[in-house]
Formats: C-alpha cells, structure tokens, sequence
C-alpha cells in the first residue's frame, strides 16, 4: 500500500532554513512524481514543487513564489524526498503537503493531478 510521510517542519524565524522530508514506501520513485504543496489559514491548497527522477528523463519544477528559495530532490536509495527551504518568509507559513502521481510530468502543479497524499507537516515562519 502507497504511503507518503512528511517531516521536518517546525517554527523558523524569517531569513531562516528548514529541510522537510517525504518518506516514501510501498512504490518505487522510478515510476512516479511526488509534488509538494502547502496550504495556509483561510486559503486554498497550492503546488509548491515537483520532482521526476527515473531512468529516462528527469524533471523539477517550483512555484514563482519559491524559485530561487527552495530546492527540491530525491534520493532513491532511501525512498526519500526532500525540499529544502532557505530565506524563508513569514508568507510561507502552512501546513506541507507531499503527494505523488504515477508517470506524472511535473510540467505543472496542481493538486487536482495528484491522487495519494501525505498527512502533512506544519512550518511556521515568525519572530
């Protein structure tokens, strides 16, 4: 049975860093793409990031909002995803979703194009 499990999150202060991890189990990263989204108080859940790593083609994408900030990447040995979020700002407070998608292109984000999800992890980011 798929299940995907973030951690990682916690209180951050703004300029700071924090590393959520997806750990995957019971399907094999080769065939899949596992996005990242967030949803804060009040607001619709939004794509964060994507990732496809198989052998025969590879792919990352991030929202405007986080390009430059963020950093996406997967270890297989390990059945993991990461996203690294450096200069964080108090505007990327939300819970963390990660989610994936068998033979997803991850040419776009959209939480409608994901069918299995993770429970979430909360990130605040306040002085």
């Amino acid at each position: 049975q798929l299940q995907l499990v973030e951690s990682g999150g916690g209180l951050v202060q703004p300029g700071g860093s924090l590393r959520l991890s997806c750990a995957a189990s019971g399907f094999s990263f080769d065939y899949y793409a596992i996005g990242w989204f967030r949803q804060a108080p009040g607001k619709e859940r939004e794509g964060v990031s994507c990732i496809r790593d198989s052998t025969s083609s590879s792919r990352t994408n991030y929202a405007d909002s986080v390009k430059g900030r963020f950093t996406v990447s997967m270890d297989h040995a390990k059945n993991t995803v990461y996203l690294q979020m450096d200069s964080l700002k108090p505007e990327d407070t939300a819970v963390y979703y990660c989610a994936a998608e068998k033979y997803f292109h991850c040419s776009v984000i959209r939480t409608s194009d994901f069918t299995d999800w993770g429970q979430g992890t909360q990130v605040t980011v306040s002085s």
